[in-house]
C-alpha cells in the first residue's frame, strides 16, 4: 500500500467510527469496531511506508552517474 491508500483507509475508519450513528445501521455488524480497525491498519501501514522511504533516502543512488564522470577531467574537480 502506498501512502495514499494509507490515508484513505485512515480517513474511512474515521468515517465509520465518528459520522455515522450507531442506530442508522441495524446490521450485525458494528461499524464502529470496523472504523477503529482500519484506522489502525492505515496507522501501522502509514508509518511502515514512511520507514522504508526514510530507508531508501539513506542509500543514496545505487550507480554512479556517468555525467559526474564526463564532467571530471582529472586536473580540475567538477563544480556544484
Amino acid at each position: 500500500m502506498g501512502l495514499g491508500v494509507s490515508v484513505f483507509t485512515i480517513t474511512l475508519g474515521l468515517i465509520l467510527k465518528f459520522a455515522i450513528k450507531p442506530d442508522a445501521m441495524t446490521d450485525p455488524v458494528d461499524i464502529h469496531i470496523i472504523g477503529v480497525i482500519l484506522i489502525i491498519v492505515g496507522g501501522v501501514t502509514f508509518v511502515l511506508q514512511m520507514l522504508m522511504m526514510s530507508r531508501m533516502q539513506q542509500r543514496g543512488p545505487r550507480f554512479q552517474s556517468r555525467r559526474d564522470e564526463r564532467l571530471y577531467d582529472g586536473d580540475n574537480p567538477p563544480g556544484p
